[in-house]
């Protein structure tokens, strides 16, 4: 019998949203599935995950820069992140993947790049093994209606209030 793969959200304006999600992919591929991140408004080369060569967790920057400001939309921010969500629909309904990770997808909707009702019919119609995970600040109530999982990521401390900026192998 095929598991029941369930749906996660990892929100709050805390750290460790997207290292959640990662960690549960190390999981996964180390049970021999496999796993997909797709990586909204992020680019490839910036973050430690895309360097990972890690035999069956493949990740996939969808973002046209590092740092979309929601005052700023350009078109190709908008195609990246249409990109984005038609690959991890793809794969959520494909059941190639134990698990498939919409990273910073909760921004991308914030920002107006994704519609979050798009977010949940993909969800929705994914293969009944897939486990969907959806990270990023600004959880949207369609999403958290859905969730079987709601993780609330708290800041309570973080360096980047005595200046320290994100570094490379921790923060990125």
């Amino acid at each position: 019998m095929k598991e029941v793969g369930l749906v996660h959200v990892y929100t709050g304006d805390g750290k460790g949203k997207t290292t959640a999600a990662l960690g549960m992919c190390a999981r996964a591929v180390g049970h021999g599935y496999r796993a997909l991140v797709v990586q909204f408004m992020k680019t490839s080369g910036t973050y430690g995950e895309n360097l990972l060569a890690l035999p069956g967790l493949e990740v996939v920057a969808s973002g046209h820069d590092c740092l979309v400001f929601s005052d700023k939309i350009t078109p190709a921010d908008l195609d990246k992140a249409a990109e984005g969500l038609r690959l991890a629909a793809e794969a959520l309904r494909s059941g190639r993947y134990r698990i498939v990770v919409l990273d910073e997808a909760n921004v991308a909707i914030k920002f107006g790049l994704i519609g979050a009702e798009e977010v949940v019919r993909a969800i929705n119609q994914r293969d009944p093994g897939v486990e969907a995970v959806v990270t990023g600040r600004y959880a949207p109530p369609e999403l958290l209606e859905i969730a079987d999982y709601i993780s609330e990521v708290k800041a309570i401390r973080h360096p980047y209030e005595k200046g320290v900026t994100s570094r490379k192998g921790v923060d990125r």
